[in-house]
């Protein structure tokens, strides 16, 4: 969700960004701001030999820099990519368009059950479009995990990690955990059979005493390192976001020295969340980016970006256009049973909010 990308290439944005747009200085733009490294690799240059018109294209690495940017208002954008947990902020502040679906007739790509899952952010899907999505879940080293756990090791569970005497043996070898309160909070909660969206601040509590209970034995709670250590071997386990657990089977598959990873889902349940095109309310070029966000929700331009982030897409017709790996890597595109059983993450009264962002500072903490 918020901040779940840890790839490089900072610059890429700013490069493309700088090229076009003295490639078509008095052409028509489109001010765009996406996470990087989250596009196809010539999809803003078809785009302009498509359409005529120039995107003016920037990237974040954060979630809360988007978000305060939009809030702020005056962002200079008009097509903005959001995650779903952000959504009924954004709406309730006015910072959003609605979409004129008129204009958008690619919709018909889009997986209606996705569309479904949205509705829990943005009701009425009047604002937001998906665009990729994924999971949080388990990414582990098979080995280590084997050699600690031995075979019958849960890691189809969140057992694996909220029960101590697993997280115990775990943390020889290393336990990464997401810096995401909004996000580890609700799946304590869900393990626990309590609601992941509870407004209630004795809920908290107890998610709290299961996690303070845990933190003697996690490594450290950082969204940007796991990837490369899980590549590397220098941890054996993480709760994290499915994109971060596909970048690391990459590398560990490029560099070749053994390291085998896998992602789970696990079997009770995880949270499912979706990063989402939507137009910013006082965008300069509302035309530009209604033909921006359509031309994205074409199949062959949206699969080149699920082939580079490796995260699934939520257009029906792109699925035979995705590279081998992607097929290769099964739970990209979870199975309908388990996209059932996933819960959607939401916003919680400011109070709320509060007593979450103390507990997780409790227990970043260890008091």
């Amino acid at each position: 969700m918020s901040g779940h990308r840890t790839y490089i290439n900072l610059g890429l944005g700013a490069c493309l960004s700088a090229s076009l747009s003295a490639f078509a200085a008095d052409a028509p733009t489109v001010h765009v701001y996406n996470w990087f490294d989250y596009i196809g690799p010539t999809t803003l240059k078809d785009f302009q030999r498509d359409t005529g018109i120039n995107p003016v294209y920037d990237t974040f690495d954060s979630g809360e820099v988007l978000e305060a940017k939009l809030m702020t208002g005056h962002s200079g954008y008009d097509v903005v990519v959001a995650s779903n947990f952000i959504l009924p902020a954004l709406i309730k502040a006015g910072a959003l368009q609605k979409l004129d679906r008129s204009q958008l007739t690619n919709l018909q790509h889009i997986d209606p059950v996705l569309l479904e899952k949205l509705r829990a952010n943005d009701p009425d899907n009047q604002y937001a479009v998906p665009y990729l999505w994924g999971t949080d879940g388990i990414g582990y080293n098979v080995d280590k995990v084997r050699a600690a756990l031995g075979d019958q090791a849960p890691v189809n569970s969140w057992d694996l990690l909220f029960k101590e005497e697993n997280l115990a043996k775990l943390s020889q070898c290393g336990v990464g955990v997401l810096d995401a309160p909004a996000e580890i909070i609700p799946i304590a909660l869900h393990y626990l059979g309590l609601p992941p969206n509870s407004s209630n601040p004795a809920d908290y509590k107890k998610a709290e005493a299961l996690l303070l209970k845990l933190r003697p034995y996690i490594t450290y709670f950082n969204s940007s390192k796991i990837q490369t250590d899980l590549a590397n071997g220098d941890i054996c386990v993480a709760l994290t976001w499915s994109g971060t657990v596909f970048g690391a089977m990459q590398a560990a598959n490029e560099a070749a020295k053994g390291v085998k990873i896998e992602y789970s889902i696990p079997v009770e349940g995880a949270p499912l969340w979706s990063d989402n095109l939507v137009m910013v309310k006082d965008g300069s070029n509302p035309q530009q980016g209604l033909a921006f966000i359509n031309y994205l929700l074409r199949p062959e331009v949206i699969a080149p970006a699920t082939n580079l982030a490796l995260t699934a897409n939520a257009n029906k017709e792109a699925t035979a256009l995705l590279s081998d790996e992607v097929h290769k890597f099964s739970n990209i595109y979870p199975s309908a049973e388990v996209i059932a059983k996933a819960f959607t993450l939401q916003p919680q009264p400011h109070e709320i909010e509060r007593v979450r962002t103390r507990s997780w500072s409790n227990i970043k903490n260890g008091q």
